[in-house]
């Protein structure tokens, strides 16, 4: 027990959430040793029952500082995975970062002057943090086909689907595959015609090199993602589907494991694989 990771999950009651307890649970070198959740139907249940497995003596509770601050006097470097909203998950992981927890973090809605901001922190504290738009391996997969496609094609278009729960548009990965493809130097998409869009945003956002990312929300989805290239003759697409929140389990146990040996905050999960 002595050598098992410590692990803290922050939204442990929601559908993310739940699946992190299953996954520690199963996991041989890691332990839940703390579940934080805001909303009150959740609260002072124990994390596995409410996951669907067995007790694992854990009561859910929404003291965020005092459950960290719990963690901070474990032994072993402790470790809080969050999948929260939001309009928290700044606060989240700079309270994880100043308690030496070690935030690994799925939430998306971080601003790039939010992402510099908590960088800039855990250099200082000399604290790993890894941000991970997308814990699919599949996907990860996907952006670096894109990324190769990228140096083929002048035009390209992504979009991005998610369940009506999803609180921020366009998503973190579809927001971190256009950046990727940014990075190659070239601008997308040349103009062609001068457009005019009858319906405000009919064309999507406009992401940096001129790529355009389209938002869709609809009960039934989970996470979806499609890039598009075109040329004369020819269209190369590139899709990823996740039909199990299971799917992304083996992205966040990695996670877990390789955070512990960051001193700063990496963003992306293809940085550590």
């Amino acid at each position: 027990m002595a050598d098992l990771i410590p692990v803290v999950i922050n939204g442990a009651g929601g559908k993310m959430g739940r699946e992190v307890v299953k996954a520690v649970a199963a996991a041989p070198d890691m332990t839940l040793i703390g579940a934080i959740e805001r909303n009150p139907e959740w609260l002072h249940q124990d994390a596995g029952i409410i996951a669907g497995i067995e007790a694992l003596d854990v009561l859910v509770t929404a003291d965020r500082e005092s459950t960290l601050a719990m963690a901070a006097q474990e032994k072993q470097l402790p470790v809080m995975v969050d999948f929260t909203h939001p309009d928290s998950i700044y606060d989240n992981i700079r309270a994880g970062i100043a308690y030496g927890v070690r935030p690994v973090v799925g939430t998306t809605g971080l601003s790039p002057e939010q992402i510099q901001d908590l960088a800039e922190f855990a250099e200082k504290a000399s604290t790993g943090c890894l941000i991970v738009p997308n814990f699919s391996i599949g996907m990860i997969l996907l952006q670096q086909a894109a990324v190769t496609a990228s140096r083929y094609f002048d035009h390209v278009e992504i979009i991005e689907l998610h369940h009506n729960q999803k609180a921020d548009a366009p998503s973190g990965t579809a927001i971190k595959t256009a950046e990727m493809l940014a990075e190659l130097g070239k601008s997308y998409n040349p103009v062609a015609v001068n457009e005019t869009e009858q319906l405000t945003g009919a064309r999507g956002a406009v992401a940096p090199e001129n790529i355009r990312i389209h938002s869709v929300r609809l009960p039934g989805l989970i996470a979806h993602q499609e890039v598009l290239f075109g040329s004369a003759g020819q269209l190369y697409t590139l899709r990823h589907d996740t039909t199990d929140r299971a799917s992304f389990m083996p992205g966040v146990l990695l996670a877990i494991r390789k955070v512990l040996q960051l001193k700063t905050l990496i963003y992306g999960l293809e940085k550590i694989l």
